[in-house]
């Protein structure tokens, strides 16, 4: 089994990093494989509403000058996927956006190929706006038929300058719990819906 994460933080293993890290840990000490994706530097494009995916169904985006398509790849061979992201004005960063737009629509225009994959957002945020955030993410994965599992409190740890999330007791024991949550999920729908040899 494997989980891929997509850090949408602008910082290369900045907060939101070291919050997927967490649940990294957790998911990696139940032998689960973990890949860390950072988007930072690139320049992804937003949806065109061309829907050339729709004409196609070969489960890329039309566009292909940006590492989006190769993303989308990793999110279908992947058992689950995290969505990470800084808090920017209430909402989550411009390129995770384009990439929740553009996987989403090539998603659903392919038979709904991340549907009953495990999905969680982690959210990185120096004081509000956290939970619009989080609703963000989450109903990209809603919608696109996913389980959402939870922790004991929303994914969100506090902090601005890079390690200060490291300071919030609370977020970080969330994001612990979030992870060995997702792992039991995992290892259920895995034992559930994998064919016995």
């Amino acid at each position: 089994m494997k989980v891929v994460a997509f850090n949408g933080s602008a910082r290369w293993n900045g907060n939101t990093a070291i919050l997927v890290n967490q649940v990294f840990s957790e998911l990696e000490k139940e032998g689960i494989e973990t890949e860390l994706v950072q988007m930072a530097g690139e320049r992804i494009r937003g949806c065109t509403a061309c829907l050339w995916c729709k004409k196609t169904k070969d489960g890329t985006c039309v566009l292909k000058d940006d590492p989006v398509n190769d993303w989308i790849r990793k999110m279908r061979e992947a058992d689950g996927m995290i969505l990470a992201s800084p808090t920017y004005f209430a909402d989550v960063t411009s390129e995770m956006k384009a990439l929740i737009d553009r996987a989403g629509y090539v998603a659903k225009a392919n038979g709904e190929m991340f549907r009953r994959k495990v999905g969680a957002a982690v959210v990185a945020v120096r004081r509000g706006g956290a939970i619009h955030t989080f609703d963000t993410i989450n109903h990209f994965f809603l919608i696109s038929q996913m389980i959402v599992p939870g922790s004991f409190y929303w994914n969100v740890g506090i902090g601005r300058e890079i390690g200060e999330v490291e300071m919030d007791p609370e977020g970080i024991e969330t994001m612990q719990v979030l992870g060995e949550n997702m792992a039991w999920l995992l290892k259920i729908i895995h034992t559930r819906w994998t064919p016995k040899t």
